[in-house]
C-alpha cells in the first residue's frame, strides 16, 4: 500500500498538470482541526479534499467537516487516487 504521502504527491502532480490550483494543508496546533488535505481550485470552482490510503477512513472530525463543507455550497470528499480526485473534479466541473 503506497504511504499517504506519496499519494498526495501523485494527486498534486496531477491536478497541476490539468492547470489547477493545489494547496497542501500541513497540520498544526494554530489550524482548524479536520480541513482537508488538498484545497483545489479548477475551472472556478473550489474543492476540499482528504486524502487517504486505500481502505483508511474519515475520522469523526474530518466527516463532520467534509460534511459542513457541503452543506455550505461547496465541494468536498475522500479520494484515494489520481482516479478519485479527478472523478471529484469532473462531477462538479461545469459545462
Amino acid at each position: 500500500m503506497p504511504k499517504e504521502a506519496i499519494i498526495h504527491r501523485q494527486i498534486i502532480d496531477h491536478l497541476r498538470s490539468l492547470g489547477a490550483w493545489v494547496f497542501k494543508v500541513h497540520g498544526s496546533p494554530y489550524q482548524t482541526v479536520g480541513v482537508p488535505d488538498l484545497l483545489v481550485g479548477y475551472r472556478g470552482r473550489f474543492y476540499g479534499m482528504e486524502v487517504k490510503q486505500p481502505g483508511k477512513k474519515l475520522s469523526p472530525v474530518q466527516a463532520k467537516v467534509i460534511e459542513d463543507i457541503r452543506a455550505s455550497g461547496a465541494i468536498a470528499g475522500r479520494v484515494e487516487s489520481v482516479e478519485e480526485a479527478v472523478a471529484l473534479l469532473d462531477e462538479y466541473v461545469p459545462e
